[in-house]
Parts: structure tokens; C-alpha cells; sequence
């Protein structure tokens, strides 16, 4: 299969090659809305044009989609070919994912960023867990990293936290950043220490913003000075008018993956139109404008104006000061992480 897979994955980028024999469609589940229609746009109907496979969307929110993914793999009846997965997700649910032949995929081999296309799947939008700050406020002094949140004194102000999402682990994360623990030696997290210096914050914390609209709008309503916030939200929030900017060191890097189900009905066409979502440069540069994250090909965010890319999670100078997190451990330690941040939360 490998050979087969790699052969074809050669046919369908070739210009002007006829389309390679696989199945007819591609079933890809992900969530509905300005993500679905900004992928069917740019990459689902150029993808069928190229190779004359129709991309089936599926519109169901993650945590469904496991649900459902499950129920299908125990009933043999697997429906979905390509799945949405965070990072610990591809640990979590390895057992149910195929293989991703990276090697093999000549336009992710050739334009994917370091650290893109993983074992069991590959980036499909990257963004951070940002610092961002209101830049009037901090007209003469900005805010650059962790330790500058933490420091009220330099940088007055009330904050935002999350609690939602993956806060058992994003917020202890940077915590220990502030403590001056080197990104390179964060984990496994020391949570003695990094809960010791969340009781420093805390009293600062005015929101522990639970979405991402309510954080946008503690921005927009000048609620806080600074907050962690979704890349991507406050990115939508600046474009608002809001006079905020995005400190990226020591963001803690966001990806959603495209995976694959073992045994799905169409593998070969899945990770042909991975490959295809890599090498097609044409569909990135407005992608990437519209859903406020940036993709991790560099035939993408390159075509963007240089001030545009500075905006973006995947500009390399912002890039290489992500923080990548230990997923394996991440997964090993979800319960006792969550467990520790609402003990200590609700203390």
C-alpha cells in the first residue's frame, strides 16, 4: 500500500497529469461554519478539480466527532476518512488513526515547517496561546513575554486568564515561562512551582474567560490590559479596531491536524488531498486571511504582505519562539492535570 500510496500522491500534483484512479469522495469531518466554507472555497473544489474526487464535508464539533469516530471503529462501519485532532488528541486516539506516510507526500516533504506533518497526523491550521496587550496603554513600554504579564508592577493592569479550553496545562505552562524556566526544558511541567507562582497572579486575574468571544470582548470593552488569548481571536479583535498587539514569545503552539481513520473508506484519496492542501498556493494566501490562522506550507503564508505574516502564529520569527508542547506527557497526565487546576481554582 505504501508504494501505491506514494505513487498516486506523485500523480495528483502533477501539472496537468490526469487524475489518478482512487475512490470518488473523501469524507472530511470538521467544524461547520467560516472554517467549512473557507475549505471547501479554497481547497475542497480545487482539489476536486484537480483530480476528479468530491470532498464530502462533515460538520460536527470535535468532541462528536470522537464520539461518533469510536462508534464507527467498534461497528466496523467507518463513515469518515479524514478527522479534525488537536495534539494530544493524535495520542490519545493513536490506536484509531493510520499512519501518516510523511516521507511519501512529495509537497508536504517539500513545504511543510518543521514539525508539521507528525505520526498520526498532519497541521492543518497553527496558531498560539498569545500574550496580547492593549498597546495604548503600554504606548511606551510593551509587554514581550510571560514574565512581563506577571510583572504588575512595570505593567499595571488587570488580566485575563482562560478557563476553558486546555487551561489545565496552557496556563501552569506559562507560569513556569514566567518563573524563567527555558521553553526547551518545560516539561514534564513542574506544578509545585508553576501553581507557586499562579498564587503570585491570581489576585490580578480580573476574567478567567471562558470562550473565545468572551475574550475578544474583554478586549473590545477594555476589561483587561492584557490577557492569554487565541491567536486567531485577537487577531479578529485588532482588525475590529481595538487597540491591542500580540507578544509571541513564548506562545504556546496551537495546531488542529488533519488525521485519518484506520480502515477508512478512502485512505489514499485522504492523504491525497493532505498532500494536494500542502502544495496548492494559490488557495492559502485568502484561506489564511479569512479564518485568522495561518497554515503550516510555506507555500502559503509566504505570498502574504511581510506585515501581514507578522500577524500569524507560523512567520518564522514568530515561529521558532513557540513553545512545542510535550504531547506525549500532555496525554499521560490529562486527569491528574485537570484535576490539579480545579483544586486550585476553586480553592
Amino acid at each position: 500500500m505504501r508504494n501505491h500510496i506514494k505513487a498516486m500522491l506523485g500523480a495528483t500534483l502533477l501539472l496537468g497529469a490526469a487524475a489518478p484512479t482512487m475512490a470518488d469522495e473523501v469524507v472530511i469531518a470538521t467544524t461547520g461554519g467560516l472554517m467549512r466554507n473557507m475549505l471547501e472555497e479554497h481547497m475542497y473544489l480545487p482539489f476536486q478539480e484537480a483530480t476528479g474526487t468530491e470532498v464530502i464535508p462533515f460538520d460536527i464539533e470535535v468532541p462528536d466527532q470522537w464520539a461518533r469516530a469510536e462508534g464507527m471503529v467498534r461497528s466496523g462501519n467507518i463513515e469518515f476518512d479524514i478527522v479534525t485532532a488537536t495534539g494530544p488528541d493524535l495520542v490519545d486516539k493513536a490506536d484509531i488513526l493510520l499512519d501518516i506516510p510523511c516521507a511519501d507526500m512529495p509537497k508536504v516533504v517539500e513545504f511543510a515547517l518543521e514539525g508539521a506533518c507528525e505520526a498520526k497526523g498532519v497541521a492543518r491550521t497553527t496558531g498560539g496561546m498569545v500574550l496580547t496587550y492593549n498597546a495604548e496603554v503600554f504606548a511606551d513600554e510593551a509587554p514581550k513575554n510571560w514574565a512581563d504579564f506577571w510583572d504588575v508592577e512595570r505593567f499595571p493592569g488587570p488580566r485575563g486568564l482562560p478557563d476553558t479550553g486546555d487551561r489545565d496545562w496552557w496556563v501552569p505552562a506559562v507560569a513556569l515561562l514566567a518563573d524563567g524556566v527555558a521553553k526547551e526544558e518545560l516539561f514534564p511541567l513542574d506544578l509545585d512551582r508553576a501553581y507557586a507562582k499562579l498564587d503570585e497572579i491570581r489576585p490580578h486575574i480580573a476574567v478567567w474567560w471562558k470562550t473565545g468571544n468572551q475574550v475578544q470582548q474583554i478586549m473590545r470593552d477594555n476589561e483587561v490590559v492584557m490577557t492569554m488569548s487565541y491567536s486567531g481571536r485577537s487577531l479578529a479583535t485588532i482588525k475590529d479596531g481595538a487597540p491591542f498587539a500580540m507578544a509571541w514569545d513564548g506562545a504556546l503552539r496551537d495546531t488542529g491536524y488533519f488525521a485519518i481513520l484506520k480502515d477508512s473508506p478512502n485512505p489514499e484519496g485522504a492523504l491525497a488531498f493532505i498532500d494536494f492542501f500542502y502544495g496548492n498556493s494559490e488557495g492559502h494566501p485568502e484561506f489564511i486571511r479569512n479564518v485568522g490562522y495561518a497554515t503550516s506550507s510555506t507555500a502559503g503564508l509566504a505570498q502574504l504582505p511581510e506585515d501581514e505574516q507578522k500577524l500569524f502564529a507560523t512567520y518564522p520569527a514568530n515561529y521558532e519562539v513557540l513553545v512545542k508542547p510535550d504531547f506525549e506527557w500532555i496525554g499521560a497526565n490529562r486527569d491528574m492535570l485537570r484535576e490539579r487546576w480545579t483544586a486550585w481554582l476553586t480553592q
